[in-house]
């Protein structure tokens, strides 16, 4: 935790209190977060459902710190970041959040190993030889690291993005659709791997997706609707998740 920044009372991998979000002014002004309080354990994957335009998205990104809300506080890893400068913020997401998105962003000339080590690089950081060697076992793709991304398939390049945002150790990753560009042979490939990141490395994921068979794959999921939270759900299955969707549709 940075020196100086309030804690929240309850240390949490990510949390959001009073979260509002208001797009526009006037009578066109469109609230996409209501008043949003939510917490997200440490070593927890959460998916995030709703129907389109439910705030699910905007949710994330605010999070995330990639959008400012309107009001109320969101706290990584303990640190507030409504309280962060422009760099100081921009420091916190290289330090301490990972980001998969339904894009791989693999920059095609590179290496998988040279894609996945990245963002370390960028800052001038090398990871213990252990975590590497862990994340590259969990990913499963030891023998591909040499490859560029054109010679991967997408669940591949996929799982490399996975280890990206993994290899920096961050407090907490967050996954937008990162199955929505995949086969489903290849969305398990990658769900498989997310899950295992939670059971077997502690890592914390919280991942927007509108596939109740994806979100099964978490450990909670939290249903949102018109910006607020309007129920959630432990131990998730693919059955209970669209029958959820469905009453929250109508």
């Amino acid at each position: 935790m940075t020196t100086g920044q309030t804690a929240t009372p309850e240390h949490f991998a990510a949390s959001a209190s009073g979260l509002q979000k208001t797009f526009g002014e006037g009578p066109a002004a469109v609230q996409a977060l209501r008043g949003v309080d939510i917490d997200f354990r440490a070593g927890e994957f959460t998916a995030i459902m709703g129907p389109s335009g439910s705030g699910k998205s905007t949710l994330m990104h605010c999070l995330a710190g990639l959008d400012k809300p309107s009001a109320g506080k969101v706290f990584i890893d303990g640190i507030d970041l409504t309280s962060l400068k422009d760099k100081a913020l921009t420091e916190l997401r290289r330090d301490n959040v990972g980001f998969v998105f339904q894009a791989f962003n693999l920059l095609p000339s590179m290496s998988a190993e040279d894609n996945i080590m990245l963002p370390l690089s960028i800052a001038g950081r090398k990871p213990e030889d252990a975590w590497f060697d862990r994340v590259i076992d969990t990913i499963g793709l030891r023998d591909r690291l040499s490859h560029r991304p054109s010679e991967l398939s997408g669940g591949q390049q996929q799982r490399v993005a996975a280890a990206r945002a993994l290899m920096s150790r961050p407090a907490i990753v967050f996954a937008d659709e990162p199955t929505g560009n995949l086969d489903s042979n290849s969305s398990t490939e990658v769900l498989g791997f997310l899950k295992a990141s939670v059971k077997d490395m502690g890592q914390t994921i919280v991942m927007v997706t509108h596939d109740p068979k994806a979100a099964s794959y978490a450990d909670r999921v939290v249903f949102l609707a018109d910006g607020h939270i309007v129920d959630q759900m432990e131990a998730p299955t693919p059955d209970g998740i669209l029958e959820r969707m469905k009453h929250l549709e109508v």
